[in-house]
Formats: C-alpha cells, sequence, structure tokens
C-alpha cells in the first residue's frame, strides 16, 4: 500500500527558515569581504614599505662605494622609486671616535606620516686615514 501524506502538512522549508539563513549567509559573505580587503590594504602598505626600504638602501650603497666623507648635518631629496614618490632625508652626525660618522637615512611618503623605512650606516673616514 502506498504512505499517505497527512492532510495539512507539508514538506519543506518554511518562508522564516529560509529568510533566516540567508541573514547568517549575508553575514559570513560581508565579514570575507572585509577581511579581503583589509588582506589589499596590508599588501599595498607592504609594496611601499619595500620600495622605500630600496631607497634607503640605495642611498647608503652609493655612500659606500664612492667612499667620502659626509658632512655632518641634514640633506633631504627625492628618491621616488617607480610610480611612488619617495623623500629621503640623510642625517650625517659624529661619533665619539672621530674616524667614524652615524649615517641615517629616513624615507617618507608626501601626505603620510611616519617614515617607510629607515636604516643606518657607520662610515669610516678611509680620505684621510694613514696606515
Amino acid at each position: 500500500m502506498a504512505k499517505l501524506l497527512r492532510p495539512g502538512r507539508a514538506r519543506g522549508f518554511t518562508m522564516i527558515e529560509v529568510l533566516v539563513a540567508l541573514a547568517i549567509i549575508a553575514v559570513a559573505l560581508a565579514a570575507s569581504l572585509r577581511a579581503v580587503g583589509s588582506l589589499a590594504t596590508g599588501e599595498a602598505d607592504l609594496h611601499n614599505r619595500l620600495l622605500a626600504g630600496w631607497s634607503a638602501d640605495n642611498e647608503l650603497a652609493q655612500l659606500r662605494l664612492t667612499h667620502s666623507w659626509p658632512d655632518i648635518g641634514t640633506k633631504t631629496f627625492d628618491c621616488s622609486q617607480g610610480n611612488l614618490r619617495l623623500t629621503c632625508t640623510d642625517r650625517v652626525t659624529s661619533t665619539p671616535n672621530p674616524i667614524f660618522r652615524k649615517v641615517e637615512v629616513f624615507v617618507t611618503s608626501p601626505g603620510r606620516p611616519g617614515n617607510l623605512a629607515q636604516m643606518v650606516m657607520v662610515v669610516a673616514n678611509e680620505t684621510n686615514r694613514s696606515l
């Protein structure tokens, strides 16, 4: 014999159950979109810091390769990388040992607070040193 369905009782989900399920899915999708957006922002910031680090490293490498004795003081110049505008600031200070000078390079981006990169190097006076 065939099973008879009870009259008045239908199979399936009610409208409320479907709406609750859709609301849960919508909240989960919104949270995942926010996470993906923050990852994209973090990647762009990391890329900018990488380019700023290259700018600072380039400046210190140039100083190392020229074997020059830097003057004490501060100088600011453009050190852009690609389409990212960057400003480098070299600060040269004396050390307790007069044969050495400390060179600090700070890299900033116009309109953005703080340094994107900062590197420090100690330079020896190779031009005036007797062996």
